[in-house]
């Protein structure tokens, strides 16, 4: 399997990793990074990603936050699958990856350091192209955060953005999709920005 560098919409899976509610105390600017989050869930739908997503031992730290709505998504909702392993390369989001012929994945949730960067690695080390949103993960530390992204992007990992990722994957403004996908980023604008300057120093840029 070919590493991509340049993403397209059929062969790409957004992978939600561990945002769940006993976090949302523990985890710098949580709420910005629940933005970027629900943000590309919009943008899923949009242009017809499947999304996975993971809950780390949910008996003790709790569901998916519930800003993140998946009902609209229907069938482009793989999965919300439980786990212990910090990766999310456990059985059932590798054998669905595997099922769709996935070659890229964009990558983001908590936390940047544990859960993100093993998921990367992981996923690289599988042969599979991995897009980590600066502006969509964080840690319960904020240092933490662009050191991990530092490490991922040395082993070959795209460092990107939410909206970087989101006009790579639309392509073409003469798809009949683009209405609708330019209301959504304008809709978004305040809060993107709002991300970006609380999740991505300006000393990484």
């Amino acid at each position: 399997m070919s590493r991509l560098t340049r993403l397209e919409a059929r062969s790409t899976v957004f992978l939600v990793c561990d945002i769940q509610t006993r976090f949302r105390e523990l985890v710098h600017e949580f709420d910005a990074m629940v933005s970027t989050a629900s943000k590309m869930l919009t943008f899923a739908k949009i242009l017809s990603v499947p999304v996975i997503v993971t809950e780390h031992n949910p008996r003790a730290l709790g569901s998916t936050v519930p800003e993140l709505d998946l009902a609209p998504l229907d069938k482009l909702h793989v999965g919300t699958f439980p786990k212990t392993l910090f990766s999310m390369a456990v059985p059932p989001v590798l054998e669905e990856l595997n099922r769709r012929e996935t070659k890229a994945v964009v990558l983001f949730g908590i936390e940047a350091h544990i859960c993100i960067a093993q998921t990367a690695l992981d996923l690289l080390a599988a042969g599979y192209a991995v897009h980590v949103l600066a502006d969509g993960v964080s840690s319960s530390n904020p240092q933490e955060s662009p050191l991990a992204l530092a490490r991922l992007r040395h082993a070959g990992a795209v460092i990107t953005t939410s909206e970087t990722v989101t006009f790579e994957l639309m392509a073409d403004s003469s798809r009949p999709q683009f209405k609708e996908f330019t209301a959504a980023v304008k809709a978004a604008q305040p809060t993107t920005r709002t991300a970006l300057n609380a999740l991505v120093p300006r000393s990484s840029l």
